[in-house]
């Protein structure tokens, strides 16, 4: 059949509470201007991240049920553990309370100062940890990344030929290389097994270890399978244990695709590597046998592993997706294309071409998408991924963007064509979007507890949408 239906049944269901534009604008304000800072009671439709926010399934429910908190040695790290081997094939699997601290173990314990690490575009967690270790994030995405409206099927990979210059010109100086899949910054584009068996090759050239950042690993899969030639027969299983294949360890948030509310790992190959990540796992973690879960968690994602490669799961999954960013380019409103695994990716610096870079226009938006229809976005632009250096100069990123992440599981069409909605009246009357300035800003991951000031629109607001007169 043409429709692609929600494979599942709703069995529990959480009320939604309405708002108006004036509520919204009071709530907003309170949080500086920043949509991390709203309570989510305030929020109609949660597209701020697909991060820990879907719903898990009935099997997962039961899973729980049959945790064991014992502090070490319980069986439902036995079974996590079997489930991540069988998945990967990566025979060291390390439980972690999610993806950063992941992140936070392992560069610290293989990146030293003044080294360099490669990635196909760093997210903002991952980047930050890299830093923290002293070491230098340095991305290298594809040219086709460059073109947000481009279809090339791959806008996630990571840039061959520079990424061979890189591990010439820093011999001895690159701790490892990282992939992310998929590239979430780069407008959550897959990476291709093709481009994934290049790294490999140029790590082995110059003897440089290979992770993957795998949180969104099923959702590269199976946009693999149905973009890369010789893929299309087989499983999302088989393809995914290719990509692990071609690596010497990841690291995981299971908040994504683990289908867990929190929770996830680092696995390697290298027993050596392996031992002093447990060392540092015990101190801020926990015992290497629950690393900061509870065993019901552990159980939880184990089970949502298994779940994650089924075909239907993924063909629904990325229909809701396509389903928005097909609609929204009819209408002319600018969205990244390709659809990507996981998020509508707005591209804010086409829809707000009166901003400059400098006025923020991804928060610019995020903001008015609130307003106007009480949807929670996130800003992936030059507030997240711009550059400050010692002297406070700012350099933008490569992109304006603005994404709609879609939890896991949790929202339905009509909710999609909600968004669709409160997207055509805010691109009706984009023009009297003014800019955003930041007022305060942490050291690091700013885009977190930044508070900001709106720059006064040039004309009234629009009516509100969906809400209560």
């Amino acid at each position: 059949m043409k429709t692609i239906i929600e494979p599942f049944r709703i069995k529990s269901v959480e009320p939604i509470r309405m708002t108006t534009r004036a509520e919204r604008e009071t709530a907003v304000a309170r949080a500086g201007w920043n949509l991390f800072g709203l309570d989510s009671r305030d929020v109609v439709i949660d597209l701020l991240t697909d991060s820990g926010t879907g719903a898990m399934s009935s099997e997962q429910w039961a899973a729980i049920m049959r945790g064991d908190e014992s502090y070490a040695g319980a069986p439902s790290f036995t079974r996590f553990e079997s489930a991540v081997r069988e998945l990967t094939g990566l025979p060291h699997v390390i439980p972690t309370h999610q993806g950063r601290a992941a992140e936070h173990l392992l560069f610290p314990a293989i990146a030293k100062p003044g080294q360099v690490v490669p990635n196909n575009t760093h997210f903002d967690t991952t980047r930050a940890n890299v830093e923290l270790a002293g070491a230098v994030a340095r991305d290298l995405p594809c040219a086709a990344s460059r073109d947000a409206q481009g279809l090339a099927p791959f806008k996630g990979d990571i840039d061959l030929a520079a990424l061979e210059r890189c591990l010439a010109d820093e011999r001895d100086n690159v701790p490892l290389v990282m992939v992310t899949v998929t590239n979430n910054a780069g407008g959550g584009q897959p990476v291709s097994l093709a481009n994934l068996r290049g790294v490999r090759a140029l790590c082995d050239r110059f003897r440089v270890p290979f992770f993957l950042d795998a949180c969104r690993f099923a959702e590269n899969a199976y946009l693999i399978q149905q973009r890369e030639p010789g893929q299309r027969e087989r499983r999302i299983a088989d393809i995914a244990r290719s990509m692990f294949d071609l690596a010497d360890g990841c690291t995981m948030s299971a908040k994504k695709d683990g289908l867990a509310n929190i929770g996830g790992f680092l696995a390697c190959r290298d027993a050596n590597l392996a031992d002093e990540l447990r060392t540092r796992l015990v101190v801020t973690e926990g015992f290497p046998t629950y690393g900061g879960l509870a065993g019901r968690d552990l159980d939880a994602i184990a089970q949502g592993l298994r779940e994650v490669v089924e075909q239907d799961y993924q063909e629904y999954r990325h229909a809701s997706i396509r389903y928005v960013v097909e609609r929204l380019a009819a209408r002319g409103i600018p969205v990244l294309q390709p659809a990507g695994g996981h998020a509508i990716f707005l591209d804010a610096a086409r829809f707000l071409p009166h901003l400059d870079w400098q006025d923020y226009p991804g928060q610019a938006l995020a903001i008015e998408l609130y307003l106007a229809g009480g949807i929670r976005a996130c800003e992936i632009g030059s507030v997240m991924l711009g550059r400050v250096d010692p002297k406070g100069v700012e350099t933008p990123a490569p992109h304006e963007l603005v994404r709609l992440a879609i939890p896991r599981r949790t929202y339905t069409q009509s909710h999609m064509d909600y968004v669709i909605e409160v997207l055509e009246e805010v691109w009706r009357d984009r023009e009297s979007i003014g800019a955003v300035k930041i007022e305060h800003a942490p050291r690091v991951l700013r885009h977190f507890r930044a508070r900001f000031a709106r720059m006064p629109a040039r004309k009234a607001a629009p009516a509100s949408l969906g809400g209560r007169a």
